[in-house]
């Protein structure tokens, strides 16, 4: 098992030195475990700043030859549980498929004072198949 920590160049920048964006866990088959920072965004709104969390969780994932399908696990931390279905909505434009195991949490603040969300996820990536 091989792990490796760092932010790639390909996907928007993390807004504090302190922290790598992606951890892969790399099996000797070739198929990984990616374990990804909590995001935020910048928006006026719940909405936008969703939107903004969820393209670059894609961005990170693609990087790494994956993408928001492989999800398998997803924490959500929200400065408003009220406000659940607006996050709710833009997240099921973003994964489509059988939802991934979930955990939702209401904070009353997060690392920014303007960010409303936060989403950190999992992600299983497939062997690399035989050259």
């Amino acid at each position: 098992m091989q792990i490796t920590l760092g932010s790639p160049a390909s996907a928007p920048q993390p807004l504090s030195p302190y922290y790598s964006q992606v951890a892969r866990v790399e099996h000797a088959d070739g198929s990984a475990l990616l374990f990804v920072s909590g995001q935020i965004a910048e928006g006026a709104t719940l909405a936008e700043q969703s939107r903004g969390v969820f393209e670059t969780l894609d961005a990170l994932l693609k990087a790494h030859g994956a993408s928001l399908a492989d999800v398998i696990n997803i924490r959500t931390y929200l400065t408003d549980i009220g406000r659940l279905h607006e996050y709710g909505a833009v997240r099921r434009e973003f994964l489509t498929g059988t939802p991934p195991t979930s955990m939702t949490f209401e904070v009353p603040r997060l690392f920014r004072p303007e960010a409303q969300i936060e989403v950190e996820v999992v992600a299983a990536v497939s062997p690399r198949p035989a050259a």
